[in-house]
């Protein structure tokens, strides 16, 4: 017999789960383009009332395109639906306000709508590689054969040392093609969709389990030691077993190691600067900068998931006296047998008069503290410490610890505008001399161009590779601001309204 009816059962399964009920039915166009419209990577959560609000918004405008709508609904229960369906995460945030954020399932559906409407294949040579190279160096690690690591070790490293020496000796670095790269950018880009959802899985399960200890607490079933072993078992399992876990244990291992983050903002914007990235939409290039800030939000979302976890527990098990519980129940099992034997000859109409409070306890005061006369006695002297004052510092190392070199910026800011050798002002401040590369300069070059609202035109960021006082290198995330003649002008308009000599010349000056 054929296996159909098992097949029956598994897709039945699978088309019951929310991911593809979201994309099934008349209205699934509607729910999809909504949930993309309103959320982003960027906009991950949307404060209720405002949600409600624009579900209302897009509801009249297609209601004005002659489109058909959910009939009879408003945002508000539109969105109650979704939540119901498993669509939408209804929750506090950090200040108390009701927000809306997407599930895992929903951003599975969303995920799959963009990779359907994407114009390239994502079965390419680089998909392949990257599948042989994972399969390589698994079974590397998987194999018992020593002598086989070895050899595959040695192989590796012969491929490895041809490489380096032809390049050593002159040979031509043989960059990957448009075609090729673009492949590696889809292939990246499908991974980097993939981790929202990973994570948000990872979210769901923890407050799953959060609302599990909370229903065992409440119903007082088992002993708390129980609970307790449950959750650090479930913990383990979570991160160990399951695959959003092991992504999630390795995404946190990823955020500890900066060399590894530095490593990575490196290799995204050498992929940046291949001409084939021209060939790019925004939305794509966005996403591939965005890669570790997905990384490092998702981690976040999680941490805080096991934080407020971990806060139950410990409020239970502080609030929890085992002790008062024990002399209650003796008390209740007291008051029982009592009733016992009261009911065996008492009457049917028999009463028993029960004060609802205890009466009052009248204490006298009772003096707490005595008179010190150590407490009374005035402190001792200041000592002399003049001989162990360090020397003052010096008014280069206070100017160093100020604010940004305001007209040292503003004339290397004209200079580069007028010379035209700096096209953004990353390229102008890595060109600046080391003291004018503090990581206060930076807000002093973003000042500067917000006079002549250059930040206006501002379309992607770049990192900016600051130098502290002592010596030590700091990179900071930073908008692209292009640098344009017009910003030279207003820029030297700007100096000489500034300057307070130009002002007492003009003020001297007979028309």
């Amino acid at each position: 017999m054929s296996d159909i009816v098992g097949e029956i059962a598994r897709v039945t399964e699978a088309f019951e789960k929310p991911t593809l009920r979201l994309l099934d039915g008349k209205w699934a166009a509607f729910r999809v383009a909504v949930f993309r419209a309103a959320f982003s990577r960027d906009r991950r959560s949307v404060p209720a009332d405002r949600l409600h609000a624009q579900v209302d918004t897009y509801l009249s405008e297609l209601l004005r395109e002659g489109l058909d709508v959910p009939p009879v609904q408003n945002g508000r229960a539109l969105c109650n639906t979704w939540v119901n369906d498993q669509w939408l995460f209804r929750d506090n945030d950090a200040d108390g306000a009701l927000v809306y954020s997407l599930t895992s399932s929903a951003l599975e559906a969303l995920d799959l709508v963009a990779t359907l409407s994407r114009d390239r294949v994502l079965v390419s040579e680089s998909r392949l590689t990257t599948i042989l190279d994972t399969v390589r160096r698994w079974a590397l690690e998987a194999s018992p054969d020593a002598q086989a690591r070895v050899d595959r070790l040695n192989a590796q490293i012969r491929e490895l040392e041809v490489e380096r020496d032809r390049l050593a000796n002159g040979g031509e670095v043989m960059l990957a093609s448009d075609d090729r790269m673009l492949d590696g950018y889809a292939n990246l880009i499908d991974l980097i969709g993939q981790l929202p959802s990973d994570f948000k899985r990872v979210e769901e399960s923890v407050l799953d389990m959060h609302r599990k200890i909370l229903r065992d607490f409440r119903e007082e079933e088992r002993p708390v030691t129980d609970v307790l072993d449950e959750y650090l078992h479930k913990q383990d399992t979570l991160v160990k077993d399951t695959a959003e876990g092991r992504a999630f244990d390795g995404a946190f291992v990823l955020l500890r190691d900066d060399d590894m983050l530095l490593q990575l903002r490196t290799n995204v914007q050498v992929l940046m600067d291949h001409p084939a990235s021209a060939a790019l939409v925004s939305s794509d290039m966005a996403e591939l900068r965005g890669a570790e800030a997905i990384i490092r939000q998702g981690t976040k979302d999680v941490l805080a998931q096991r934080r407020r976890l971990t806060a139950t527990l410990k409020e239970h098990i502080v609030n929890n006296d085992v002790l008062h519980e024990r002399e209650l129940d003796r008390v209740l099992r007291g008051i029982n047998r009592e009733l016992a034997k009261w009911m065996e000859s008492a009457g049917p109409r028999a009463t028993v008069p029960v004060e609802l409070l205890p009466p009052t306890m009248k204490v006298g005061h009772l003096r707490e503290r005595l008179w010190d006369p150590a407490s009374a006695a005035p402190p001792p002297p200041l000592e002399d410490i003049e001989d162990d004052v360090p020397e003052p510092p010096t008014v280069e190392e206070l100017r160093m610890q100020g604010g940004p070199s305001l007209d040292d910026l503003r004339a290397a800011l004209v200079g580069a505008l007028n010379s035209g050798d700096s096209e953004t002002i990353g390229d102008l401040f890595h060109a600046l001399p080391d003291d004018l590369r503090r990581p206060v300069e930076i807000l002093g070059l973003l000042h500067l161009a917000s006079r002549v609202n250059a930040l206006d035109q501002v379309a992607d960021t770049e990192v900016f590779e600051a130098i502290r006082p002592n010596g030590e290198l700091r990179h900071f995330l930073v908008p692209a601001v292009p640098l344009t003649t017009d910003e030279a002008n207003a820029l030297a308009r700007l100096a000489d309204l500034d300057d307070p000599a130009a002002d007492l010349e003009g003020e001297g000056t007979t028309p």
